[in-house]
């Protein structure tokens, strides 16, 4: 066991989790695969001997750092952790409650914050290890009906892109991943909430929206099963990328942002670059 790379993963008891802690079996590491129903976990992905099925709620702090122990206990080690809890509050802003959208950031935000910061002292140890946190492309383009869900994913690019210059001197690197539109659980009742319509000027685009949102469930076009394999292929490189665009929509967000900020950089560089003080 001792030679076997360890993955410990979240919110592995359905969607994404699910097929990225299979990927990691068959790719011979063992996995921890954490939840909040352990024995849901361990359904979801199936018996396997370097498997252990832990509870871990990603915004409980201490929850946290109790699913590091169990992990270091039975494998002695953590070479690799994938933050991909999450969910999804959607509404447009003004009808969003201060309770949701609080709850949003706490679990995609900071849940992510809760469980790196538990596992980086292992990692600092060892000397060696790699932070892998799911964001998406509402981490790097902003749209409306999701600026809770955006406020949360443009924290974790910041965040990551931060981290990966602190930690670098220990031998750990991060990875942030950007997936497109992924055939997952995300938009099904269990991870999706809609914000209560309350206002008149939004009735429509509200119902558009939801119909849209509901409608495309099951049909998106990309294989979280490939991804997850994909995924696991980088994590085992020698150098895994600092950014990675999952799935062809994805890698279009990027350029087209990128194409977006370079434009607006151009667009009053003369007036940007007369604010020194004069000489």
């Amino acid at each position: 066991m001792a030679e076997k790379k360890v993955l410990l993963i979240t919110g592995a008891g359905r969607g994404m989790g699910v097929d990225i802690a299979k990927a990691a079996l068959a790719a011979g590491y063992a996995v921890v695969a954490t939840g909040r129903d352990p024995q849901k976990v361990s359904q979801a992905i199936g018996a396997a001997a370097d498997l252990l099925a832990v509870r871990l709620d990603v915004t409980d702090p201490a929850s946290a750092q109790a699913a590091v122990q169990q992990a270091v206990e039975r494998f002695g080690r953590i070479d690799v952790l994938v933050n991909n809890a999450g969910n999804f509050y959607a509404g447009f802003f003004e009808e969003l409650t201060e309770k949701d959208f609080r709850a949003q950031v706490e679990t995609n935000l900071f849940g992510p914050l809760n469980v790196t910061r538990a596992v980086l002292p292992v990692l600092r140890t060892q000397r060696s290890g790699l932070v892998v946190t799911i964001s998406s492309t509402a981490g790097i383009i902003g749209a409306e009906f999701t600026s809770a869900y955006a406020a949360a994913k443009f924290g974790l690019e910041g965040w990551m892109e931060s981290l990966a210059a602190e930690v670098a001197p220990f031998g750990i690197r991060t990875m942030l991943v950007e997936p497109g539109f992924f055939r997952t659980a995300l938009l099904t009742p269990e991870s999706t909430t809609y914000a209560e319509p309350t206002i008149e000027d939004y009735l429509e685009r509200t119902r558009q929206t939801v119909t849209m949102w509901s409608g495309l469930n099951g049909l998106q076009g990309g294989d979280p099963a490939k991804l997850a394999a994909a995924l696991i292929t980088l994590v085992g490189s020698d150098e895994p990328p600092l950014r990675w665009a999952a799935g062809a929509d994805a890698v279009g967000v990027l350029e087209l942002k990128a194409k977006t900020l370079l434009a607006q950089a151009d667009a009053h560089r003369e007036l940007s670059s007369s604010l020194a003080h004069d000489a």
